[in-house]
């Protein structure tokens, strides 16, 4: 029986899926539910899994775009499974013609067409002025074609490669074109501004020191900044909604929960899933949310709903070592907080100068919803819960609201 393995929908509102990476070959043998390919949409990297075992049979390249619903493989279910030593044999088998593919490649790429341009092409390319030689071309063997021309873009001191300096031309996945085509539009269609301060961290260093050890053996997990950071935002969002608010054409929508995405760092770039309902959440929840969420994302099993419908966002560059940005929005979100790395600094205290440990915190804001005073009475906000995190995060009582 020959089965149709066709693209499943990823999640509401996608239409189309890109196909990154073929995990298998065509002829393989593959199980039921083993990972067959990696698909791009614009919102995630998902992986496919085979829908039975068979003989696969792929319908598509990779970078190929396909629409959800369209056939990509075709699995034989009712091929036999190949004994080890012959699946051994029929790799090598493979190897060798893959080996010879490759040599006819090289060839092929070698002859007098590479690099030239055709007739059409050299007449655009000179209108252009633009020299054959610094285009790559992707017809036969390498010619430079219409469609290639037509796409070089004049050289402004580009590096120029040669048998010694090598370079490679990628296409970017999907994901990251829609990351792009967003963080385009954010810097085009709002009134983004960044408002700044810094935070004296040695009132949570202190508190950490004291209950990170019984806070890990009687939770799972530890206890980091994520928890502070989450709590702090919570309370400020609630002083100011107009930071938890969203434009809608001539609308603002303002939400009476706290949903808030964070960034994390999965094998494809930066993911943002979201902690659902955290003004509800405790310390341990918050810090178990982050472990859950961050895990998946490494994993790359990360879901498109776990990633959609936050209300602000925070995001660490202070993990790579960045000391200060200017954080750029998640929309449609109107706000999002750069927290950044901790740098011992002179800072004075009652009348003395001391070394404390310091962050600046960044608050990226659309201007078109969210006025000066909102932003900065929003950082203020925050900057005071994380420095007496007792009084105003723990209800003066540390100890038990880490142990809830």
């Amino acid at each position: 029986m020959i089965l149709e393995m066709k693209v499943p929908s990823p999640g509401e509102s996608i239409t189309e899926v890109e196909i990154a990476t073929w995990l298998v070959e065509d002829g393989d043998y593959v199980e039921k539910d083993q990972a067959i390919a990696e698909v791009d949409s614009d919102k995630a990297t998902l992986e496919l899994p085979a829908e039975e075992s068979g003989t696969i049979t792929l319908k598509a390249e990779e970078g190929d775009a396909v629409a959800v619903g369209a056939v990509v493989c075709l699995i034989d279910t009712g091929a036999a499974k190949p004994q080890g030593t012959g699946q051994v044999e029929k790799s090598s088998e493979q190897s060798l013609v893959n080996e010879k593919k490759e040599e006819q490649t090289v060839e092929e790429k070698s002859t007098y067409a590479t690099g030239t341009a055709s007739p059409a092409a050299k007449k655009i390319l000179a209108e252009k002025d633009i020299p054959a030689e610094t285009v790559k071309g992707t017809g036969k063997d390498g010619r430079i074609t219409k469609d290639d021309a037509i796409k070089a873009v004049p050289s402004m001191g580009t590096p120029t490669t040669d048998s010694t300096r090598g370079g490679e031309r990628k296409k970017l996945s999907m994901l990251r074109r829609k990351v792009a085509e967003r963080l385009v539009a954010v810097k085009n269609e709002t009134a983004m501004l960044t408002t700044f301060n810094e935070v004296n961290m040695q009132p949570i260093f202190d508190l950490r020191k004291k209950f990170k050890e019984d806070f890990k053996e009687k939770h799972g997990v530890s206890l980091g900044f994520m928890s502070f950071f989450t709590k702090a935002v919570v309370r400020a969002l609630q002083m100011y909604p107009d930071v938890n608010s969203m434009i809608d054409g001539d609308f603002k929508i303002s939400y009476d929960f706290q949903d808030i995405s964070i960034a994390v760092s999965g094998p494809k770039g930066l993911m943002v899933p979201v902690i659902r309902n955290a003004e509800n959440l405790t310390f341990r929840g918050i810090e178990n949310e982050v472990k859950r969420l961050a895990i998946r994302a490494r994993d790359g099993e990360i879901t498109i709903d776990e990633m959609t419908g936050g209300t602000f966002t925070i995001t660490n560059g202070g993990v790579f070592g960045s000391m200060l940005s200017t954080p750029i929005l998640n929309p449609p979100q109107s706000a999002i907080l750069g927290m950044h790395n901790i740098v011992n600094r002179p800072m004075a205290v009652e009348g003395k100068v001391v070394i404390q440990p310091i962050m600046y915190v960044a608050l990226s804001y659309d201007h078109r919803i969210i006025d000066g005073k909102e932003s900065v009475g929003f950082l203020v906000a925050v900057k005071e819960a994380l420095e007496n995190p007792v009084e105003i995060l723990m209800d003066k009582d540390a100890k038990k609201a880490l142990e809830m």
